[in-house]
């Protein structure tokens, strides 16, 4: 199998962002983003996924965390549709569920090639540390436009929101690891349409 890998550099007047993503990797990520929660999110999803992901970024955090927080979901997308190819013997679907603590995380998704979000989630607090929270619907947006993905996430009750973003983050990657992965019961591209 060829190697489902994926770079991109991103430059605007807000951001400066090189992101290397491997599909089939070993939990090892490099980051540097300028966002520390958003490094500790991208740790953990790297390493539940199983993923190999380096981010440098730059951004104007002077100001807050919004443009490079959206701006690595943009990549993180972009890369994942491109690592995935043609999408030929992969699950399609995925489904986890994640606990941490007090609180219960859902998150579900199709590859499907048609962008959109459900975000079910009330965290208690605005702010992680200096994140703002409203940055995570952002990022998973973001990362749904631009992998062009079906994503579904609920949080089904918790009351820290440090855990719930967490939890969140932690079933995303195993959503995207079973979905990513290979059937070898799939002939060619699992659609009925013969083309995702």
């Amino acid at each position: 199998m060829t190697e489902r890998r994926a770079q991109i550099e991103r430059l605007t007047g807000e951001t400066q962002i090189n992101l290397d993503f491997m599909i089939d990797g070993e939990g090892k990520s490099e980051l540097e983003t300028g966002v520390p929660f958003l490094t500790h999110m991208l740790d953990l999803f790297t390493k539940h996924g199983h993923f190999n992901l380096k981010v440098d970024a730059k951004g104007d955090t002077e100001v807050d965390d919004h443009h490079t927080t959206e701006d690595i979901g943009i990549c993180l997308g972009h890369v994942l549709k491109e690592a995935l190819g043609d999408k030929k013997g992969i699950r399609r679907y995925g489904n986890a569920f994640v606990p941490m603590d007090e609180t219960l995380a859902q998150v579900v998704v199709d590859l499907s090639n048609r962008p959109h979000l459900e975000f079910r989630a009330e965290f208690p607090s605005q702010k992680v540390g200096t994140f703002d929270v409203e940055l995570v619907h952002e990022f998973m947006w973001k990362l749904a436009l631009e992998a062009r993905m079906n994503l579904h996430i609920i949080v089904h009750y918790g009351s820290n929101t440090h855990h719930m973003i967490e939890a969140v983050f932690k079933a995303l990657a195993r959503a995207l690891d079973e979905a990513t992965s290979i059937d070898e019961r799939v002939k060619g591209v699992p659609s009925t349409k013969g083309m995702l």
